[in-house]
């Protein structure tokens, strides 16, 4: 008899995090790409959603929308959904008490970073007591916690007891990513500098960046920065010797930005420690541009030998050599890194975690 995994999208009508919304969608495609013979592949969606991936074998729509799915959740109030196999990509998972060995219901939930235990400033305070909250409602009724790196399994432990619950199943860049065709104009309209590395992490991490950019001579171009965040970050970066001219402070930008970004940077430094997936570290791999990062559990779980991983300190020596004779060398090995990920593998694993439980 075949088996039915229902996966909660609950991103479909409002975005709260876009690298989750779209992995949890390229999860999906993958999940219906590797379906097992006799199996199939189910939508759960907020109230007034629809998910259209070729190959789904129905939807479920609740009767809420997800900012009132989310509160409900959080409450273990979970109409509408019913049971069966049910894989949440994010934290966002209907956890309630249920009977596996009997009914043979099944929830699997994932959780990306733990940004909310380790560094909650960079987060509102809703959202901290969310993401807790849920992990809590995890730790009760969740019949498998997934974390996408070994570093990052034996961390979630310090914030939730999981017991044997807790399982690694690693993440890729986005479906597709590439460098677009019009990645030059693209580069222009972002207004980049010519010659320039791509600095990724918190404020208080990228302090060292924005030194190392410095001593290497070249322009820095922060992704992902927080609304209004601009003037603090020129400050930090003029406090350690990068002008504030050169230093280019973006927000959120989407893939074929991103892409174009990332293609005409010299090399990407990954500031931060966090135990967090590297979403940009992820792309800049696949584009095979030369990679540093603060050396982390988690950096050396995902980067491994696609990158140099030094101490905070060390970035500076570390970036001067990859953006003159070691650039090539690095990226080589990035893009060879990047072939060990992909969302139709994690979906393999997805298919048999739920086999197994």
């Amino acid at each position: 008899m075949g088996a039915k995994l229902r996966v909660v999208l609950d991103q479909i009508t409002q975005i709260v995090d876009a690298d989750q919304a779209a992995a949890a969608l390229d999860l999906a495609t993958g999940l219906i790409a590797t379906t097992p013979t006799d199996c199939t592949v189910e939508a759960i969606v907020p109230a007034g959603g629809a998910a259209d991936l070729p190959g789904l074998a129905g939807t479920r729509v609740l009767p809420l929308a997800r900012r009132e799915l989310a509160g409900s959740w959080q409450l273990g109030i979970v109409p509408g959904v019913g049971g069966g196999l049910i894989h949440a990509p994010t934290l966002m998972a209907p956890l309630v008490k249920h009977d596996r060995l009997h009914d043979d219901d099944q929830v699997a939930v994932t959780i990306w970073d733990l940004r909310a235990w380790e560094a909650p400033e960079l987060l509102s305070k809703g959202t901290v007591a969310w993401q807790r909250g849920m992990l809590r409602r995890a730790a009760r009724h969740a019949d498998v916690v997934v974390v996408p790196s070994h570093a990052m399994a034996e961390r979630i432990m310090s914030f939730a007891k999981l017991g044997d619950r807790v399982r690694v199943i690693a993440g890729a860049a986005p479906e597709g990513f590439a460098v677009p065709v019009d990645a030059t104009e693209r580069r222009a309209t972002l207004t980049l500098p010519e010659r320039y590395v791509v600095l990724t992490g918190s404020a208080k991490s990228l302090e060292h960046g924005f030194r190392a950019a410095a001593a290497a001579d070249v322009d820095a171009v922060v992704v992902d920065a927080a609304e209004g965040a601009e003037p603090q970050l020129a400050e930090v970066a003029s406090a350690v010797g990068l002008p504030e001219r050169r230093a280019h402070i973006r927000g959120k930008l989407g893939p074929e930005d991103r892409a174009a970004l990332l293609a005409g940077a010299t090399a990407l430094v990954a500031t931060s420690d966090l135990s967090a997936w590297p979403w940009r570290a992820m792309e800049a791999m696949t584009l095979s541009v030369p990679l540093l990062a603060v050396d982390s559990g988690v950096h050396r779980d995902v980067i491994a030998e696609g990158g140099a991983l030094v101490a905070s300190e060390e970035l500076s020596d570390a970036l001067t050599d990859a953006v003159g004779t070691g650039a090539e060398r690095l990226g080589v090995l990035a893009g060879d890194r990047a072939r060990a990920f992909s969302w139709a593998s994690s979906a393999e694993r997805v298919w048999s975690l739920h086999a197994d439980l």
